[in-house]
């Protein structure tokens, strides 16, 4: 892609995927809906087939149809300066490199791969997912993003060292730290000299990035809501969490905070976002889209085996993040 959406500072979300609550196709009108929501919100990227998107209960043809329609609803909406990164993660090096040129062509910008993990021990070292992930890069026709989730790959939790050597790789722009190690985000931004908001609580970094050439300047994500605040203060580049589908303008709050030097009103509304996160949490993606159905009017129900909250579980869901969700209904969209 010639023109592709350079990534920025600011506030991501990994999408939902919604569905027809009887049939369980997708839902394209609330997948455009949802998206354009959040552009509207202030956030300066969204994510399609990630692990809250439910990839791996949708069909390749699903998945590109996902990608399309956000794409081409962003675009329709003016919000053509916020990018699609999409999951692209197959258990073999062809099958992702095949992902992520389908991915391209549906119109994604940036994908995001987790290590293989199936066979856990043939594939957990170094050596291996060093080959893997610049095999993949090689070949990728998009810019990729490192995702490292432990809990979703078997326990196989890459360290600093690691990333910042995989990172070497021109086509590797990024990395996704949903295991919610601080001190491995810090080490890795400043060895990447990774983009930070300008703010008036840090003394901008020196240039001492390891990386030898690079299509995109190094993004660090914090990867989870609870550690919006943590991540900037470690140095970090963008917050990438799937409380941003509930709580937004929250999310985006906290990056402004932070960004005027607001420090103590900063932690303040940490807290509060790490509370109502807490409650998304421990419910996942059916406690998730009740909150957006709760509030916001549609949202449904995850596609089975995932269950379906009842009416009392989902109104505690509701409760839960009430306090939050009063807070950001006081919030000015961007546009």
């Amino acid at each position: 892609m010639s023109s592709r959406t350079p990534l920025r500072t600011g506030v991501y979300a990994p999408t939902m995927t919604f569905f027809n609550p009887d049939t369980e196709e997708l839902d394209v009108p609330t997948i455009r809906k949802h998206a354009v929501r959040l552009a509207k919100a202030g956030l300066v990227g969204l994510v399609t087939m990630g692990s809250n998107g439910e990839a791996v209960h949708l069909t390749r043809e699903e998945r590109k149809t996902v990608i399309r329609e956000t794409r081409s609803a962003l675009v329709e909406a003016g919000f053509q300066n916020v990018p699609v990164i999409t999951g692209a993660s197959e258990q073999s090096i062809r099958g992702t490199i095949e992902l992520t040129k389908e991915s391209a062509e549906a119109g994604a910008e940036y994908a995001l791969i987790v290590p293989p993990s199936y066979y856990r021990y043939a594939v957990g070292n170094d050596q291996t997912l060093y080959d893997y992930f610049t095999a993949v890069a090689d070949a990728s026709p998009i810019p990729i993003i490192l995702y490292n989730y432990p809990g979703a790959v078997s326990g196989i939790d890459m360290d600093s060292d690691l990333i910042i050597r995989i990172s070497q790789h021109p086509n590797i722009v990024g990395t996704k730290f949903t295991c919610a190690n601080t001190g491995k985000l810090t080490r890795v931004a400043r060895a990447l000299n990774a983009i930070t908001p300008e703010s008036p609580l840090v003394t901008p970094r020196k240039n001492t990035s390891t990386k030898k050439a690079e299509n995109h300047p190094y993004v660090a994500f914090g990867g989870i809501a609870d550690f919006s605040l943590q991540t900037l203060a470690s140095g970090g580049s963008a917050i990438l969490a799937g409380g941003a589908n509930v709580i937004p303008k929250l999310c985006v709050h906290i990056f402004n905070l932070w960004s005027a030097g607001r420090f103590a009103e900063a932690v303040e509304a940490q807290q509060l976002l790490s509370a109502a996160d807490w409650v998304l949490t421990k419910t996942a993606i059916p406690g998730t889209k009740g909150a957006i159905q709760s509030y916001y009017g549609y949202g449904g129900y995850p596609r089975r085996p995932l269950g379906r909250l009842s009416a009392e579980q989902t109104q505690a869901v509701a409760d839960g993040i009430k306090e939050a969700i009063e807070l950001e209904k006081t919030l000015p969209d961007v546009a």
